[in-house]
């Protein structure tokens, strides 16, 4: 079923999402797990994000940690040096462009938003830094509320769940309510597809995916090039676009409406099919 009209109050810009569309992936750091991903010169930086931009994406997602399992947390002022100045180039090249800043500390949303930020991508769901959620209360950022047990360094020996699907969308509620008390009225919901599951339990949420509509929130999935499809096909991130692609089509079908990935246009090129295939249930 084609989406009913969402929007998004994009810092004074409201986005109306009535299709799916894509936030693409940039990582400004040298540990992320897809190497491709990886970006620390400021042209190469910027020719990247135009590329995205051109093949269609809807949001540029900048990040300065990187949250492979295993990595280590951050430190606030390191992220804080590497992408303040990128944002700063972003936005001067692409003034439209709607920025999403990917980190876990609030202080460094505060530096994006600054800098011009639209969006924050949480993989802690506040958990790590307890600043998070007055500081997304305070400047009424929208906010990607997504599901992590641990943190990255080990998030992987914490994959133990009565049952997966009820555990996480238990847990998105209740940080879904909080984010209400205090005030946050744009929320973006993940299920958190690699942090802290096994490769079946990521495949059991995803077959569960429309489960999640119950909150009623536009609903994100960070599928691209992850293990849950390179280790299905005995390869490396490398080899799994056209696995991410097969899953960002289930995705689709299951009510999700971003994809977060790092090859936007066989992500839109997804979109398109799906939306054809909608189309035609009604002709």
């Amino acid at each position: 079923m084609i989406h009913p009209k969402i929007t998004l109050n994009l810092c004074g810009t409201l986005l109306v999402l009535e299709t799916p569309v894509v936030m693409a992936v940039i990582n400004i750091t040298s540990d992320s797990f897809y190497e491709k991903s990886r970006f620390t010169e400021r042209g190469s930086i910027l020719k990247q994000a135009e590329t995205h931009l051109l093949e269609g994406a809807t949001f540029l997602d900048i990040g300065g940690m990187s949250s492979r399992p295993g990595a280590p947390l951050s430190d606030a002022k390191d992220e804080m040096e590497k992408i303040v100045p990128v944002i700063k180039s972003l936005k001067k090249e692409f003034p439209d462009a709607f920025i999403s800043i990917d980190t876990v500390h609030s202080a460094v949303a505060n530096a994006a938003y600054q800098e011009g930020a639209v969006l924050v991508n949480d993989i802690s769901a506040g958990t790590i830094d307890p600043e998070m959620f007055p500081f997304l209360a305070k400047t009424n950022m929208p906010y990607v509320l997504m599901h992590l047990k641990g943190v990255p360094s080990n998030m992987q020996d914490n994959t133990g769940y009565k049952d997966v699907t009820l555990d996480v969308l238990d847990f998105l509620i209740l940080k879904y309510q909080r984010l209400k008390e205090l005030g946050v009225k744009d929320i973006i919901i993940d299920p958190g597809f690699g942090f802290g599951k096994t490769l079946h339990q990521n495949y059991t949420l995803l077959q569960n995916l429309s489960a999640f509509k119950i909150l009623e929130c536009p609903m994100m999935v960070g599928l691209s090039r992850k293990s849950m499809v390179y280790k299905v096909i005995d390869g490396t991130p490398e080899d799994a676009l056209h696995g991410s692609t097969a899953l960002h089509f289930f995705a689709l079908q299951q009510g999700a409406l971003i994809l977060r990935v790092h090859d936007v246009k066989p992500a839109i090129d997804t979109i398109r099919v799906w939306k054809a295939l909608e189309n035609a249930k009604t002709n």
